[in-house]
């Protein structure tokens, strides 16, 4: 029977995470540092499981592998996203993620392109978004040189703000913010610079230089225009498509009724509640609930008032 894929997944805990996932989407945390939620993932550090229906207790790597059809029988070999929500309660490393090629010939798995949708935002709120490098050289001068205020771009955000952010992009999220996170399924990170802060134990975290220099691209970051419609009670809002992923917001006050445009598609509530009904079997909805509408959902109907982020490949 055609159902959606509700999932339950895994926290990772971070230097410099905080208690907002339990604070904002009564999630249990497992500490004050808890920095990630996975909520839709088949990636091997931290894989969601099934908890509704005939693939309850299922974790998603192995539904995928073993029942592709409800993918659309992709080619990819492992599920190609991953949803996370990150609670910036201290500003992340500035890093940067490798490209497919670079990634897959020195870590064996997917690069990193990504986007964020930022959920909350404290008052002067700041992200790293790029650098002011013109050359390689330029680069590598200014990073060995820890020149970072005349290398770093920061940018003020709020909520709402939506970044595209391709491998070989300088970045880091700022301190007060909290985001959504749509992005290929990969873990690798190269760190460009730790603000000097020792960990739990008294040690700095490694710095991954080479590596940085090697894939940071040179010239402003381009972010994506969002392109908003209003189809009776539903603002639907296309914030990024690219080869990877394309990524949707959905403004619901009222009912609106889909029809399935994509193999199948990744939906995370991120405010409100409603109804979600599925070949004729009703199912609620609630912030902070993920879930994924498979390819044999060739139709659905929302009914109430919520906020979704919605990606597809």
């Amino acid at each position: 029977m055609a159902e959606p894929l509700f999932l339950e997944s895994q926290m990772h805990e971070k230097i410099w995470g905080g208690t907002k996932l339990r604070d904002e989407f009564g999630y249990a945390i497992p500490s004050s540092h808890t920095g990630e939620y996975w909520a839709i993932s088949a990636h091997p550090n931290g894989v969601s499981r099934v908890k509704n229906g005939q693939y309850k207790g299922m974790p998603l790597d192995l539904l995928y592998k073993e029942h592709q059809e409800l993918f659309g029988n992709p080619s990819d070999e492992v599920f190609p996203l991953l949803t996370k929500i990150l609670d910036a309660n201290d500003w992340l490393s500035v890093q940067v993620h490798p490209d497919d090629a670079y990634a897959m010939a020195h870590e064996g798995e997917l690069g990193k392109t990504e986007c964020w949708y930022v959920i909350s935002a404290e008052p002067d709120a700041e992200i790293i978004y790029g650098h002011n490098a013109s050359s390689k050289e330029e680069l590598a001068k200014l990073i060995e040189a820890g020149q970072w205020d005349d290398l770093l771009t920061r940018v003020k955000v709020k909520a709402g703000d939506f970044f595209y952010v391709p491998s070989g992009t300088m970045h880091a999220i700022g301190k007060g913010i909290v985001v959504l996170e749509t992005q290929q399924s990969s873990d690798t990170t190269y760190r460009v610079y730790d603000f000097d802060r020792p960990d739990q134990n008294g040690h700095l975290r490694d710095l991954h230089l080479k590596q940085s220099i090697d894939v940071l691209t040179i010239g402003k970051p381009q972010n994506s225009t969002p392109d908003t419609v209003i189809i009776d009670d539903l603002c639907l809002t296309a914030l990024v498509s690219t080869s990877f992923f394309t990524v949707y917001k959905w403004q619901l006050k009222g009912e609106a009724s889909f029809k399935k445009t994509a193999p199948y598609s990744l939906v995370s509530i991120l405010s409100g509640e409603g109804k979600l009904d599925v070949a004729g079997k009703s199912y609620p909805l609630q912030k902070g609930e993920h879930f994924i509408l498979p390819a044999d959902v060739e139709s659905w109907h929302l009914s109430g008032e919520l906020e979704a982020i919605v990606s597809h490949v």
